[in-house]
């Protein structure tokens, strides 16, 4: 099987970013392709066998790089548009589970009626066929599939769900709000956040990953998305998970959390927050911490909006972003 970047070389879908901007970078050992679709907002990112899953937010579909090499839309247009922030929902994440596949369907755009696929954890079978799992959410961002079940983040509610393939949901975690120093606001409003006072946001989880029996959550972090507020927690896939164990700290808005096959964590941060102009171009990154110190090296940066990150093998990462671009990282092989 050829490489996966060699096949989407060949796709006539996806094409070689052209752009005059700074394009992202990456450190001496590793390689980085561009590839762009004008159009996109590409989010979930995940593997079938050989496959490549995307899911495009502009579109409302999925995606799947088959055995020519190209990217083929398949199943149903799921809902789409804006939300009420402006920012693209619509099919967040598409995951092979047993025999078919379950999609994390966002909330119902503005101006459109609420619909069953809204909001909503969605399987769908060889035919195309869709069944509603549950659509007992405010924003299902993410899952992992894994023990015949789902675990689900709902952004939104600030928590962790599992839910059964019949559709009954229990909630693991909710997650307190977070307290911000003063001292991180005042750049906002001298006036309103005095010395000595504190200020609350929202925790919005937003990545999962499973990895070693325990459940990673990035910690986006709400309104006003203070930078460095963003943390990565973990809770055990069984036992006690009302504590959550804080393994990284001192993060720009984490939305994404994925293991290599070594065991180190990866975090992909959306960026840093500029309130007249939103998150700054080229402010996102891809981070890699080791396993024994938690100490980060950025292996990947200058992103904008990036959303999702996937450890395809030993040496292969990619890293999808609204922009509709996708980043290929190749770690050169040890000598």
């Amino acid at each position: 099987m050829r490489p996966l970047y060699t096949l989407m070389i060949v796709t006539g879908f996806l094409l070689p970013a052209t752009g005059t901007g700074a394009e992202p970078t990456a450190p001496p050992g590793y390689t980085l392709e561009t590839f762009n679709t004008p159009g996109a907002a590409f989010a979930g990112l995940s593997r079938d066998a050989g496959d490549l899953l995307v899911s495009d937010l502009a579109s409302g579909r999925l995606y799947r790089r088959g055995a020519d090499g190209k990217l083929v839309a398949f199943g149903p247009v799921f809902p789409h548009g804006l939300d009420v922030i402006g920012d693209p929902t619509g099919p967040y994440r598409v995951v092979r589970a047993d025999d078919g596949l379950v999609v994390a369907q966002g909330w119902t755009p503005v101006g459109s009626k609420e619909g069953p696929l809204d909001h909503a954890l969605v399987a769908l079978n060889a035919a195309g066929q869709v069944r509603v799992i549950s659509n007992d959410f405010w924003n299902p961002f993410d899952f992992v599939a894994a023990s015949g079940r789902y675990y689900v983040i709902d952004s939104a509610r600030n928590s962790v769900e599992r839910v059964q393939p019949d559709g009954h949901k229990s909630t693991l975690l909710t997650f307190r709000r977070m307290e911000q120093a003063a001292t991180a606001l005042r750049s906002l409003s001298p006036t309103e956040f005095a010395e000595g006072n504190s200020y609350e946001t929202d925790a919005v989880p937003a990545g999962i990953a499973l990895h070693g029996g325990r459940l990673y959550i990035a910690l986006f972090g709400g309104f006003p998305f203070l930078t460095g507020a963003g943390k990565i927690v973990s809770i055990p896939e069984a036992g006690d998970q009302s504590t959550p164990q804080i393994d990284v700290e001192a993060l720009n808005a984490p939305v994404s959390v994925a293991f290599d096959n070594g065991g180190e964590m990866l975090v992909l941060e959306h960026g840093i927050y500029d309130q007249k102009e939103g998150f700054r171009k080229a402010s996102g990154r891809l981070l890699k911490f080791n396993k024994k110190a938690r100490e980060r090296t950025v292996i990947l940066e200058g992103l904008t909006r990036p959303v999702s990150v996937l450890v395809w093998d030993e040496r292969l990462i990619v890293v999808s972003e609204l922009g509709g671009n996708l980043y290929v990282l190749t770690r050169a092989p040890a000598r």
